[in-house]
């Protein structure tokens, strides 16, 4: 069966399960990340009045901001294989309900250490949703498809913070309401609706096709098929998860990860900060005004992964954007216009935010199986300690020049790294197929 399902008579079959599960799974899956990255960031916008109210300096707010992604990071590999073991859609689920719960605690923070404590275990909570959420499309998505699957997850995030800052500032308003800050209404009202959708997830969240009810069992049989399209191929390189934690190409795409995450998690924390110092006095003209990001991040999640299907050479495309983020950076240093500056916020989402699905879709090609959820988890991992990084040197960088737009620096530092590993990557990436070419022509030559 599996044979005919592979055939050119099935490629209609295909795309329309195809479709179909774009359509009921892709939203499932952007419901946990949007209130993953609202929860996440929503700390961005109180950062003004935790300073007045709690007195958290800048260096302080940009340590518990990005701590955050330490206790992410610790768990994301074990979390992962969790997610294996015990299935994707139980596993988010549980994720969803301790880290929404742990998100609303956030309005009992009292100073700095509670401040850290708190952002830890909201990290530990965390860990591990987004690399499972990655592997899910693994499951469900042959390898032409993931980057657009993935470009529809990310614009989950970008959506949280074109929509979640002015939300975040509106909750802000409510200061004094019932005795409570509005950072307390903030926390409480963005992280309660996470447990609903936890317990939503549990009963609707289907973990692989042939357990989706709305496909018939041709287009799951196809679904299954075309999401590893050679599976003895795929056994070989699947049953030991830790080399794929020894990959050169695996460990480059964490790394060039990790670069971009210093420049784009610094950009998203301190946002709202370098708006203020334009001179904008409104909370909620500085949320409207922050949301420049988001538009930017979802410019770039519609516009480059569907680009990326039409493009042969995946390292080439990656140093085009990640060019880009360089330019539009150093563009931002050199400009003193507020309308150009908003217009680079834009821009520079727009590349450091699009290029993420292109990521995944690489290290997808390259992972099956407990491979892939071991492999994504350490790619996340390496990424999530860029995510601490970010915060902290943009934190560190206000405080040393007074002004939050200095982080721009550590923006055009980052991704000229990023730049100068991406041909390492291709030579990784041409040397790791050669590999694995000469090791499946010696399964075909040993088998009857």
């Amino acid at each position: 069966m599996t044979t005919q399902l592979a055939g050119d008579g099935s490629n209609e079959l295909h795309r329309l399960a195809t479709h179909k599960a774009m359509l009921r799974l892709i939203p499932l899956m952007c419901a946990i990340y949007f209130m993953s990255y609202l929860d996440r960031t929503n700390v961005s916008l109180a950062k003004a009045r935790l300073a007045v109210d709690l007195g958290i300096s800048a260096s302080a707010y940009g340590l518990g901001a990005g701590i955050f992604f330490l206790g992410y990071a610790l768990l994301e590999v074990p979390s992962n294989l969790a997610a294996h073991r015990f299935g994707p859609r139980r596993w988010i689920a549980r994720i969803a309900v301790t880290w929404g719960a742990l998100s609303a605690a956030m309005m009992f923070v009292t100073g700095e250490w509670s401040f850290y404590i708190i952002r830890v275990l909201l990290g530990v909570a965390e860990a591990g949703l987004f690399p499972a959420l990655m592997y899910m499309v693994t499951l469900w998505f042959a390898p032409k498809d993931r980057s657009v699957a993935v470009g529809w997850i990310y614009t989950a995030p970008a959506l949280a913070l074109v929509i979640g800052n002015p939300l975040g500032a509106a909750f802000m308003q409510m200061d004094g309401l019932a005795g409570l800050h509005g950072w307390q209404w903030l926390f409480l009202l963005e992280g309660l609706p996470t447990v609903v959708v936890g317990v939503v997830l549990w009963f609707k969240l289907p973990e692989k096709p042939a357990d989706a009810r709305w496909l018939s069992n041709d287009e799951a049989r196809v679904l299954e098929a075309r999401a590893v399209p050679d599976a003895a191929h795929a056994r070989i390189f699947s049953q030991d998860w830790v080399a794929a934690l020894k990959q050169p190409a695996t460990i480059l795409i964490g790394l060039i990860y990790f670069l971009n995450q210093v420049a784009f998690v610094g950009l998203v924390f301190f946002t709202p900060a370098m708006i203020q110092q334009m001179h904008v006095k409104s909370s909620l003209m500085v949320g409207v005004l922050s949301s420049s990001v988001g538009i930017g991040f979802l410019l770039g999640v519609l516009v480059l992964p569907r680009i990326h299907r039409r493009v042969t050479n995946d390292c080439v495309y990656l140093g085009v954007l990640t060019a880009g983020l360089v330019v539009s950076a150093i563009a931002f240093i050199s400009s003193t216009h507020l309308l150009a500056q908003l217009a680079l916020f834009v821009a520079t989402a727009f590349f450091a935010g699009g290029v993420l699905p292109l990521y995944w879709a690489i290290a997808m090609k390259r992972l099956h199986g407990i491979q892939a959820a071991a492999g994504l988890a350490l790619i996340n991992t390496i990424g999530l300690i860029g995510g601490f990084v970010g915060p902290y040197l943009f934190g560190l960088a206000e405080s040393a020049s007074g002004k939050s737009a200095a982080g721009f620096s550590v923006v055009v530092a980052a991704s000229v790294l990023g730049l100068i590993l991406v041909p390492l990557l291709a030579k990784a990436i041409r040397s790791e197929s050669r590999a694995a070419a000469s090791l499946n022509e010696l399964r075909l030559n040993i088998e009857p």
